[in-house]
């Protein structure tokens, strides 16, 4: 079953969802999540107490939206807009991810989020 989520830092307020996958469900059940903002280009990423292997599913390129997690850090990432190895209007993480989710709401509202602040994902 998919999960709804809110996605909460500073004065923004973003609803979500979790899919189904197998990582998007270890991901459930720990919410809700808080954790410091860490940026990398238009990436928002913390590491999570999660351990999942790289899905058959995973990608290499991802949308403004694309909710993901990342084997390499067992970190949770949103996506909305270019990092910084991305190649015109291509979104590349640094390694391939799980995606675990969408982002509903306007995902570039995230720009607004500055390093340190808190983040919380939880149940909603």
């Amino acid at each position: 079953m998919p999960v709804k989520i809110k996605i909460r830092t500073g004065s923004i307020e973003l609803r979500g969802e979790l899919n189904d996958s197998p990582t998007a469900q270890e991901i459930a059940k720990i919410l809700p999540i808080e954790a410091e903002v860490q940026t990398w280009g238009d990436e928002i990423y913390f590491s999570i107490p999660v351990k999942m292997p790289l899905e058959p599913s995973a990608k290499s390129v991802v949308s403004v939206g694309d909710i993901g997690y990342w084997p390499k850090g067992n970190a949770f990432c949103l996506f909305f807009g270019p990092t910084p190895i991305s190649k015109g209007d291509e979104i590349i993480p640094a390694s391939a991810v799980n995606i675990v989710g969408r982002i509903e709401d306007d995902a570039k509202l995230l720009k607004n989020a500055r390093d340190g602040e808190k983040i919380t994902i939880e149940r909603g």
